[in-house]
């Protein structure tokens, strides 16, 4: 994996999410067409925690989909060239997912990204998730491109 590290200014201009649900904080490597690294820093400040266990908080599975799909988007738009003015990329699939581990705050997931193949407007991703070197959770994403 190339050393090509984006912030979250670059980030903010490739998706279309904002806060609270922008779930990526920083790419720490990839390399365009290939794969990507990224983190996310879970704080107890997130809103999702005020209603997702609060004696117990727990990161909800479906964010960490999110999270790697987000990261998803980054390498295809980064594998593109950058985001075209005129074309949305949105989820269409998410399969063989998985979860090991909890995620709570204070976590760092690590969030590893994997192109697998490009099929007509049909982008496939193999995506896991890691907080202190241990697998916590993994899927297959699939994005679509749309011309606007």
């Amino acid at each position: 994996m190339m050393d090509t590290k984006l912030d979250i200014l670059k980030i903010q201009a490739l998706l279309p999410q904002r806060y609270p649900f922008l779930l990526i904080d920083r790419v720490i490597a990839y390399e365009a067409g290939v794969s990507l690294s990224a983190i996310k820093n879970v704080s107890y400040n997130e809103p999702f925690f005020q209603g997702q266990f609060p004696n117990k908080p727990v990161m909800p599975g479906v964010l960490i989909l999110e999270a790697m799909a987000q990261a998803s988007g980054v390498l295809g738009f980064e594998t593109a060239g950058g985001k075209p003015k005129d074309m949305m990329c949105y989820l269409v699939g998410i399969d063989k997912a998985k979860f090991k581990q909890m995620v709570v705050p204070g976590d760092q997931l690590i969030i590893k990204v994997l192109f697998l193949k490009k099929k007509h407007n049909i982008w496939i991703y193999a995506c896991e998730a890691y907080v202190d070197g241990k697998f916590v959770a993994g899927a297959e994403i699939r994005y679509a491109t749309v011309v606007l």
